[in-house]
């Protein structure tokens, strides 16, 4: 689906690029030694589109790219095997036999609970302070979890899905959903830290916002994202603080690690899907997902570097 070299996309030069931190030097990032570290372990990514990208990186990583029909699909042990709902939007888990690895993704674009209501429109309430189920059930069977939760939170996602913000079991009314969003952070980190208490073996990471680029409007609106040049707008990131505060202040006080990939992939517009997809028509930009392989390879790397 986010394979850019199976469109007619000429230029691929995003894939050769590595993030180096300063004055760190990274471990060696592969699937064998990935598969490795999470020998008899359990990976989830749970969250939405963003999130089951950097799941499919992590997938290609760890297969090498190729097909690999000694993989095997688990999805039923999580459920996921269930036609997708509004309460069950899907996922996907496979293990890998030889390493006993799972890795797995699950859909909550709010990581959040949602509960149908009676009234005409047949919406939904969205609880800030009540994690999705899925979560409740699965955490203690984990042994790396990572969240994500950003896009979503907009006008246009909540009126097309019926969304109503609901706290404390009861409806807050309309709502800036930008701070709905760091107060769902806040839950979120917080349940998360209770939930480590009973569980220190789970290592549970939030992964901050993944930065559009869409220039001259949006993408219903015109906005497009034609750039091939990595790196145009700069190679570093000097900032002590994080691009998603609302992320950064959440995981403040807790043993929530923050995966932070906000700032580094902000540099590199280059890597989008553009109007490369098969998909969608040619003059619709998608200046928010990528092309795998990568800047999500890179999140992954990340990821498996803090997982030591």
């Amino acid at each position: 689906m986010w394979s850019c070299r199976r469109t007619e996309r000429t230029d691929f030069s995003y894939e050769s690029y590595r993030w180096q931190p300063h004055d760190c030097e990274m471990p060696d990032f592969s699937g064998p030694n990935f598969l490795q570290r999470m020998r008899n372990r359990t990976l989830a990514f749970v969250g939405d589109s963003l999130g089951r990208e950097q799941f499919q990186s992590m997938m290609c990583i760890a297969t090498g790219g190729k097909r690999s029909p000694e993989v095997e699909d688990v999805g039923r042990r999580y459920g996921l095997e269930k036609a997708p709902s509004p309460f069950s939007p899907g996922g996907s888990a496979y293990r890998f036999p030889e390493t006993n690895t799972t890795i797995l993704f699950y859909w909550s674009a709010t990581l959040s609970q949602l509960e149908p209501l009676t009234d005409e429109r047949r919406s939904y309430a969205l609880h800030l302070d009540r994690p999705a189920p899925f979560l409740k059930e699965h955490l203690p069977s984990f042994d790396a979890l990572v969240l994500n939760t950003g896009h979503h939170w907009n006008k246009v996602k909540f009126r097309r899905n019926r969304w109503r913000l609901y706290d404390g079991g009861k409806p807050v009314g309309e709502a800036n959903l930008s701070r709905a969003r760091g107060a769902k952070l806040h839950s979120i980190a917080r349940w998360a830290d209770a939930q480590l208490a009973r569980h220190p073996r789970v290592s549970v990471f939030l992964r901050t916002i993944s930065p559009v680029h869409f220039v001259g409007g949006e993408w219903d609106t015109g906005g497009r994202c034609d750039s091939t040049v990595p790196l145009s707008g700069g190679s570093g990131v000097s900032r002590d603080r994080s691009s998603d505060l609302a992320a950064e202040r959440a995981v403040n006080g807790t043993r929530v690690r923050l995966l932070d990939v906000t700032a580094i992939s902000q540099l590199r517009g280059e890597g989008h899907i553009s109007n490369h997809s098969t998909k969608v028509q040619r003059e619709v930009y998608d200046c928010l997902h990528w092309c795998l392989p990568g800047i999500p390879d890179t999140w992954n790397e990340l990821l498996f570097a803090l997982m030591q």
